[in-house]
């Protein structure tokens, strides 16, 4: 492996910090040989001389003559550009399946993250703004060693929650509403992606109650479903998901058209590979079969909107539950278990 790195130089490290150098990049990160960045053009023209392709990616999007004039920087003759794979498929082929390290960084990640949830959910009371959950959020994270939000985390009180990414969090939060909280922390490079939804006054109303114990009923059987054994796909579970929603609905009394679940109470697919990104990796199709190591998030949700085809005392609750969870052979390991879900336990901790 060949590094190309910033050299040491004083005068610079003095007001910008200390570099690695080209020895710590040898030394420290195991590079086979080192160079400085400004010679990367000279050493990626000798892999030409080489027999077998280049594998690099071009920034997206790239215009094709942006694409061709990036080729032409990298190559002297014309047959060289034939040579010249794309990286990303191998990559993300890769990240796709978790090491034993990663899948521990991922667990800490969500551990971080499941404890930033449990001290908001104590935080929240009427008259708390949406946007002190927000901030409190990312300080708890921190402290506990995340080094950033892995995206703009979605705070929605009440009807807010019915816009499934809205990202103002901006209101008050009032009594008797719903706070559906979607956020997660990144620690060491991986995300973690997690929602919850609870009562803001501490105590879930009966119609709250039921909903979200249907989502929740929901959740738990798709995360059951998560298994190598069991040979799923993401898009197999996201379609028993639906299944499932419409009999958790009309056990509550709801009269249901034929695509009112799929587009209108329940209208985003039930999880999405995560990892190094929040969508990780974004080529890889959800009708591949789960196999062991993947980490996938499983989050089914119901928004229910004013109107009078659905029962009247469900209409504005939004309601998402999310966890991480690493694929086993035969079980599913859940990475985001310490965010309370439990009824009981959402209104013990908000108790505490």
């Amino acid at each position: 492996m060949s590094m190309f790195v910033q050299p040491k130089k004083p005068e610079i490290e003095l007001w910008e910090g200390a570099r690695a150098g080209l020895e710590a990049a040898v030394d420290y990160f195991g590079a086979d040989e080192a160079h400085e960045f400004t010679k990367f053009g000279h050493h990626i023209r000798r892999l030409f001389d080489s027999e077998g392709p280049i594998y690099v990616d071009f920034p997206e999007p790239m215009s094709l003559y942006s694409y061709e004039h990036a080729v032409k920087s990298l190559t002297s003759k014309e047959n060289e550009s034939s040579k010249i794979r794309p990286l990303a498929p191998i990559i993300q082929e890769h990240r796709l399946f978790k090491s034993k390290a990663e899948a521990r960084l991922m667990r800490e990640s969500g551990e971080i993250s499941g404890k930033g949830f449990i001290e908001i959910m104590k935080a929240t009371k009427p008259g708390v703004s949406e946007q002190t959950i927000s901030a409190l959020f990312e300080y708890e994270c921190r402290k506990r060693g995340s080094q950033m939000l892995a995206y703009v985390p979605v705070v929605a009180g009440g009807k807010n929650a019915l816009t499934m990414h809205y990202v103002n969090n901006n209101q008050l939060l009032r009594e008797g509403d719903l706070l559906l909280v979607d956020a997660g922390g990144e620690y060491n490079g991986y995300a973690s992606d997690i929602t919850r939804t609870w009562p803001v006054n501490g105590k879930f109303s009966k119609q709250q109650k039921d909903l979200y114990k249907a989502v929740l009923s929901v959740q738990k059987q798709c995360i059951k479903m998560c298994t190598e054994d069991n040979n799923n796909s993401l898009n197999r579970v996201h379609d028993e998901s639906v299944g499932l929603m419409k009999d958790e609905l009309g056990k509550l009394g709801f009269k249901l058209d034929k695509w009112d679940v799929d587009r209108i109470l329940y209208p985003h697919h039930v999880g999405h590979y995560l990892g190094l990104d929040l969508h990780d990796t974004f080529d890889m199709t959800r009708s591949r079969k789960l196999k062991s190591g993947m980490v996938v998030t499983i989050e089914p949700g119901l928004y229910v909107p004013y109107d009078d085809k659905f029962p009247k005392e469900y209409q504005g609750i939004g309601i998402r539950i999310e966890d991480n969870v690493l694929v086993g052979k035969e079980d599913p390991i859940i990475l985001s278990v310490t965010a309370p879900k439990e009824v009981e336990d959402i209104e013990y901790t908000m108790s505490s």
